[in-house]
């Protein structure tokens, strides 16, 4: 499951015929010039959610799709208390997102796979699960069955108090009616396989290049226990990586086509031919 982080990136993914996607944080605030250390607030998340929406919905229109490929969103701690955290499930809701992952950092949160990271109290952090599927549960009840987000349930306790606590804090959120789990930043293998059995449950793998997690080929993840693979950075690290070298070699006055896509290509991409059809549609 590859990552996106704006309308362009979602529809990439779609275009790319992946069936589902996530919306990482880390992508949202590096787009917008930012490290992820939740400078981006809850409203500008809201708001690259409904962008992320629309590229996904769009990208299915275009292939003639019944329904857009579904989308989880990054809520982080969830902006505040456990009410914040319920107000943000409603709002990415709204936006479109069929599911939300909710964590147990202190705020402001850090990526996972970064140092500085801190933890709240088991307690506390069970009650911030239970309030973001509560938030699901009452969703659906106000517009109907299957309309709740599903929540993906997040620890990063295995940095700070051990693998042991990790895994203790997944099974109470699993026993607080989360759908899915997530054990951020797993060293070994041995800790992978260990997680999978002990959890019950769907699971999320995170690999993300170059972190503290081995990176394993997805059909190895699924024999091991895991649902689904995200590669987090992935689009946002190599379009960095091609846009600095297309800024070297125009610094350098040489050319940059091997660099880039034909401009046929890329109107083709970003929605013109699909626009021009439309246009067309309803010309007097």
């Amino acid at each position: 499951m590859p990552c996106c982080y704006d309308g362009l990136t979602a529809r990439l993914v779609a275009q790319s015929g992946f069936n589902a996607t996530f919306m990482t944080g880390f992508g949202v605030s590096g787009a917008n010039g930012y490290p992820d250390t939740q400078l981006v607030s809850f409203n500008e998340m809201v708001l690259a959610a409904s962008k992320v929406a629309e590229g996904l919905s769009s990208a299915a229109l275009e292939r003639e799709q019944p329904v857009a490929i579904p989308c989880i969103a990054d809520g982080d701690t969830g902006y505040g208390n456990a009410i914040n955290v319920k107000r943000t499930v409603f709002g990415y809701a709204r936006t479109g997102m069929a599911g939300m992952m909710i964590e147990d950092q202190v705020a402001p949160k850090r990526c996972g796979h970064v140092a500085g990271k801190a933890v709240i109290p088991f307690d506390e952090a069970v009650q911030r699960v239970k309030a973001a599927c509560d938030a699901r549960d009452e969703y659906e009840a106000l517009f109907g069955k299957g309309t709740g987000p599903l929540i993906l349930a997040r620890t990063d306790s295995l940095v700070t108090d051990g693998f042991e606590d990790a895994i203790k804090r997944c099974i109470a959120f699993r026993e607080a009616g989360c759908d899915m789990t997530f054990l951020e930043a797993p060293q070994t293998i041995e800790q992978m396989k260990d997680y999978c059995e002990r959890v019950t449950g769907p699971k999320l793998a995170n690999m993300l290049e170059y972190g503290n997690t081995p990176i394993l080929p997805p059909y190895e993840l699924q024999q091991m226990g895991y649902t689904i693979a995200a590669y987090p950075l992935t689009l946002l690290s190599a379009s960095i990586k091609t846009m600095q070298e297309s800024l070297k070699l125009i610094q350098e006055g040489k050319p940059t086509l091997d660099k880039i896509l034909t401009f046929a290509e890329t109107k083709e991409i970003v929605g013109f031919t699909k626009y021009a059809k439309e246009e067309d549609r309803y010309k007097c």
